[in-house]
């Protein structure tokens, strides 16, 4: 029998504080989910992180309906560098995404995760987290999150010393020692988190852009992803994403929870075996 699949987006908003198509891209094919985040650019020159995470995607979605056996970092390395190819982008200057492969079988369910979208299984067992906790443990600089946790707010301030902690972030990114996101070098396909289960001990699995995770990491809107599922499957995905939204709404100028933005993009993908 297939999974029931559910899935709930929403738009945050841009570095300015204005509305804008959300980057998070979710596709759901026949025996397998995708769940990208494009990073939001902070260079005017680069295409945004929603147009590559939206290549990307239909990339993927090509190769896992194609090739449904293939290595699932092969199959993410070859959509890499098939969108590198076609748009003649260049490793270390080029848009970026997180990227959340779930794929199954009859006796098998398959997660991969690079950069920060997570993937949590439910299983016999208890949840069991797929997490990329690489780009988290980066060292950012204080600049932008001391502001605003002085209460200095979002604005034009707020943006330069956005600029400066993406720049010392920026030299780690697809290095070793530093962290793996899909951007333009193919190789970064091979260092995703891995794991697979026996689908027979799943009975669900839950995939979150950061707009939705943080408030398992971060707010504590959720003691835990027991507690998101629980609220997905008694009033539906969306009211996940309402509560998280809720908790940003009591904090709009970043004071107890700095962030990059106001409000992150949101995705939220709940799949029931």
């Amino acid at each position: 029998m297939p999974p029931r699949i559910e899935v709930a987006e929403r738009p945050g908003v841009g570095l300015d504080g204005a509305a804008r198509p959300s980057e998070d891209v979710v596709v759901v094919l026949r025996s397998s989910v995708v769940l990208l985040d494009g990073a939001t650019s902070l260079d005017p020159a680069l295409p945004s992180g929603g147009w590559f995470a939206a290549r990307l995607a239909g990339e993927l979605a090509g190769r896992l309906t194609g090739y449904p056996a293939t290595d699932l970092a092969d199959l993410l390395a070859a959509a890499i560098k098939a969108v590198a190819r076609d748009n003649d982008l260049v490793p270390g200057h080029s848009p970026s995404s997180t990227v959340a492969i779930l794929r199954w079988t009859d006796d098998a369910v398959e997660g991969l995760v690079l950069a920060d979208s997570p993937i949590v299984a439910f299983t016999d067992a208890g949840p069991d987290l797929l997490a990329d906790e690489r780009l988290a443990a980066m060292p950012r600089g204080s600049g932008y999150r001391d502001r605003l946790a002085a209460g200095e707010g979002y604005g034009d301030d707020h943006l330069v010393a956005l600029r400066a902690a993406a720049t010392t972030v920026g030299r780690l990114r697809n290095q070793e020692g530093g962290f793996w996101v899909a951007e333009a070098d193919p190789d970064a396909a091979y260092y995703a988190e891995r794991r697979t289960w026996r689908r027979s001990d799943v009975s669900a699995v839950l995939m979150a852009s950061d707009g939705v995770s943080c408030g398992v990491d971060t707010y504590r809107v959720f003691p835990d992803w027991a507690d998101v599922r629980r609220l997905a499957g008694e009033q539906g995905p969306e009211a996940v994403l309402d509560a998280v939204r809720a908790a940003e709404l009591s904090d709009p100028d970043g004071t107890r929870w700095p962030r990059a933005k106001p409000h992150d993009d949101q995705a939220l993908v709940v799949v029931e075996y």
